[in-house]
């Protein structure tokens, strides 16, 4: 036995030492659990928190006119996710921070599995494609080690197995391995169709189309894959369906977007920058090692004048992913998003999701042809895999957040702190509601407590009208604000002219708030009964509030100033 086992390992040395260092890299997570620093951008001030309250509401399986209570005096249950969706069920079986440790652990290892099959795929036809599994395996790992945005789940992670299956039924049709079609059934369950999946069954179904033309037959098989995939997509966003063409619904705020006035100068200018750095939600990290790598390779190809055909069309996928990124935003499409609520509600910029995956293709189609076509090459693709993976292991979220300086997990949402303040409040958190000033809404969420403001992907578009008349004096006063509302308005904030689009002031803070200008008659006519700021409010007398006291303790990085709403 043991020396089944022996062979075993030594036959798959590498492939454990690639999980190896995934699992030191997860480690923080399970060690200081709580405790860990995480991004704070679309997922501490959001994600989490949507998850979490309606893993707790009772109404997962609520039809699309129910609405939940605890934001803007009922946030519709079809703004917030699919009860199909994984990840509300991590949430509804786990505390939030063990699912969402669960959840970078399932995106790890299916990122780095998925790359490395893909890779093997490829490289299977070529000479030497057992020394070519090394370079497989150092390139899944760092592709695996990505900052991917977590509650993006397995979109962007989850694409390399995607294609991989997707290929692999092509290429064998009925005699497919049944684990691909598996592939193909479960992705979607743990993924998004809306932020990668549509744009990634588009481009298979461009696939599909060429071999129909290019071979005159149809290919069934892949057909199915690309029929079955969508379906299951279709059925797990059935709320968006059914409110779109089954139900009244609401008119969402994202009817008046109004995104996408870039001068032609800026929109070469932001491909430059997508192309070299990506996008914060999609970071590729390709601009140190990978790039020129690609570049290096280039070179090669020309000089030993051999055709680099996966990498020429990996690179071509990479400049086309970010010209059509950059040309979302031009003014020049402005004229196609007026006429059509379609172009204008619904981001088709975010094709842009799919950049780590031909990054990290074209970097492993690079390090063949060095591998096999330069002097010294192998040592050198070995040390710029070793070097890539350092790169993205540095940006492990505890210690790029701890070195930022942003608050843990625990501290963040710092429930005794907030457990404090709804003693002193004395009533039922439903029988109250607030709005928070320099601070983000979602920890008063996360905490119980029921508000006015909030930050969703979607709500009602006639309450962000009515919001809008508490925040308009502090919108004149700010014209940057007041475009960031009025344009987009997926946060639906108390902004603060002074503060600008800042909502993280600590306890050491020495800003305070000298003139704020609200409409607080519109406040407490929403049903507005409590602010929380997290800084003092110095006018708050004269806009019709009264200090009731100041909230801090040892754990806690906020000090939390209640007032009351009277007028």
């Amino acid at each position: 036995m043991w020396s089944t086992i022996l062979r075993t390992f030594s036959k798959n040395k590498w492939i454990v030492l690639g999980c190896l260092i995934i699992v030191a890299y997860l480690m923080p997570y399970y060690i200081l659990g709580k405790d860990t620093h995480i991004r704070v951008h679309d997922n501490l001030d959001s994600n989490i928190v949507w998850y979490k309250i309606l893993a707790e509401s009772g109404q997962i399986f609520a039809p699309p006119g129910t609405t939940l209570p605890y934001a803007i005096n009922g946030l519709p249950r079809s703004a917030l996710s699919s009860s199909l969706d994984v990840m509300v069920w991590l949430y509804v079986w786990f505390e939030p921070f063990t699912a969402y440790t669960i959840n970078q652990t399932i995106m790890r290892f299916v990122g780095f599995f998925g790359m490395y099959g893909l890779l093997r795929f490829f490289f299977q036809a070529r000479e030497g494609v057992e020394k070519l599994q090394f370079i497989a395996i150092g390139v899944s790992v760092g592709f695996a080690l990505l900052p991917f945005w977590p509650s993006g789940a397995l979109s962007i992670a989850g694409l390399p197995l995607a294609l991989l299956a997707f290929l692999n039924i092509r290429k064998f049709g009925r005699n497919t391995p049944k684990l691909y079609w598996i592939i193909i059934v479960l992705l979607p369950f743990h993924s998004s169709l809306i932020l990668s999946f549509v744009f990634f069954l588009a481009l298979m179904g461009l696939l599909w189309m060429v071999d129909w033309f290019r071979t005159k037959r149809i290919n069934i098989a892949f057909l199915v894959a690309l029929v079955l995939m969508g379906s299951i997509y279709l059925i797990k966003n059935y709320l968006i369906i059914v409110s779109m063409f089954f139900s009244e619904g609401f008119t969402s705020h994202r009817e008046e977007f109004d995104l996408g006035h870039n001068s032609l100068a800026g929109t070469i200018r932001l491909f430059n920058e997508n192309f070299i750095f990506a996008h914060t939600h999609d970071m590729s990290l390709h601009q140190q090692v990978i790039l020129p790598a690609v570049i290096l390779a280039v070179f090669i190809a020309i000089y030993k004048k051999i055709k680099p055909n996966q990498l020429a069309f990996a690179m071509t996928m990479n400049f086309l992913l970010s010209l059509w990124y950059a040309f979302w935003y031009w003014e020049g499409f402005r004229v196609l998003k007026d006429e059509s609520m379609l172009l204008n509600t619904f981001n088709f910029s975010r094709i842009h999701f799919l950049h780590p995956l031909f990054w990290y293709m074209a970097f492993g189609f690079a390090l063949a042809i060095i591998w096999k076509h330069l002097k010294l090459g192998k040592p050198l693709a070995i040390v710029l895999m070793v070097i890539q993976i350092a790169i993205v292991f540095d940006l492990n979220e505890e210690e790029k957040y701890s070195e930022i300086g942003t608050p843990t997990f625990e501290e963040f949402y710092s429930q005794d702190l907030f457990n404090n303040i709804k003693e002193y409040i004395g009533l039922d958190t439903s029988e109250y509601q607030v709005v928070s000033v320099a601070m983000h809404p979602t920890i008063a969420q996360y905490n119980g407590m029921h508000t006015l403001d909030t930050y969703n992907t979607t709500y009602p578009l006639s309450y962000k009208h009515k919001f809008r008349k508490i925040i308009a004096p502090e919108l004149e006063k700010n014209q940057t604000l007041e475009s960031y509302f009025d344009t987009w308005g997926g946060r639906l904030y108390m902004y603060v002219s002074e503060l600008g689009k800042d909502y993280l002031f600590s306890k050491n803070s020495d800003e305070v708030i000298e003139q704020l200008d609200i409409n607080t008659a519109q406040l407490q006519q929403m049903g507005g009964d409590y602010v929380l700021s997290a800084l003092p409010i110095e006018n708050h007398e004269n806009i019709g509030l009264e200090f009731e006291k100041a909230f801090q303790n040892a754990s806690s990085p906020w000090k939390i100033y209640l007032y009351k709403v009277e007028i």
